[in-house]
This record gives C-alpha cells, structure tokens and sequence, in this order.
C-alpha cells in the first residue's frame, strides 16, 4: 500500500517529468530556429519519451487509487546559444532528475513499498541512458568545437534518432 507521502511525492515527480517534456519542447523550437533541423528533431522525441514518462506515473497513482494534482509550473527556458550549451543544459537535467529518482526509492525504501520500488527501477535504469547519451553528445560538439561542417555532421547524426513507443503503442489510460 503507498503511503500518503510517497504518493505525493510521486504526484509531484510526474508534474516534473511533464516540465521536463515542456523544456524538451523548447529545446526543439530553439535548435529549429538555430537552423539545426536534426536537434530540433532529437528535442522533439525526447519530449514524447517525458510524455511517456509523466504518463508512467499518472498511470501508477491511478492504479493506487490516488487522485492526481497539476501542479503550476514555472516558465520554460527557451533562448539557448549554441548547440553545446542546450547539451549541457539537457544534461544537468537529467542529473537532477536522477537526483530525484534516486530520493523517491529511498522513500519507498524507507516506506517498505516494495511496488513503488519495482515502478521506480525502471526509471532509474532510464537515467543511465539518458545521462550517457547527453555526455557522448557533448562529448562529440566539444571535439568539433565552432567549426560549422562538424557541427552539421553532428545534427544530421542527431536528427536520426527516432521515437520508439513503449510496447502497445502508448501507456493505456482507459479507466474502467
């Protein structure tokens, strides 16, 4: 059984992933408008992958029997300067959000809510990815450095990334 304080702190973990989907957003219409075709493509699945994530949750409080709260948000970034700075942004990101999926299992640790555990595992796995990929992204835009043909090179490589849904298709939300 979730605790009262575990579900409010999962309630407020997916309004952060919806954030995250919106800053994600804005990513995308940024690099767009740097002209950068292929990021602006990579922002915009990753948006749909938060979307997928913030649906996760509403989904589990739902099955918990917990009413959901939408939680204002604050304003979106959205002017970024080059290509590595909207990287780096992206992965403090990721890092705070691991910082708060590694808080939540320690509540649900402490809580003894073993299915809460087992929900959040597949976050947290979600995180090594996501951190890795951002760092080989910077990685790569740190090599090239201003040069605009290496740059190119990269968003090309970027802009073949692809939204894969999770299995289904999407995260059900029939409530019967």
């Amino acid at each position: 059984m979730i605790t009262p304080t575990m579900a409010e702190r999962l309630n407020n973990h997916m309004n952060l992933e919806l954030f995250s989907a919106n800053i994600y957003l804005s990513m995308s219409s940024c690099a767009n408008e740097m002209g950068l075709k292929g990021a602006a493509s990579w922002f915009l699945v990753q948006y749909q992958e938060e979307m997928i994530h913030f649906m996760k949750f509403y989904r589990y409080l739902v099955d918990q029997g917990k009413n959901v709260a939408f939680l204002a948000s604050e304003a979106v970034p959205n002017r970024y300067q080059t290509l590595l700075e909207l990287y780096e942004k992206t992965l403090a990101h990721e890092q705070m959000i691991t910082g708060r999926l590694n808080d939540l299992i320690e509540q649900a640790v402490q809580d003894k809510d073993h299915a809460s555990q087992i929900f959040l595992q597949w976050f947290i796995t979600e995180q090594i990815e996501e951190e890795n990929n951002d760092r080989d992204i910077i990685a790569k835009l740190r090599l090239v450095g201003d040069n605009g043909h290496g740059i190119l090179m990269i968003d090309s490589e970027l802009g073949q990334r692809l939204f894969t849904p999770p299995p289904g298709g999407t995260v059900p939300i029939q409530i019967m």
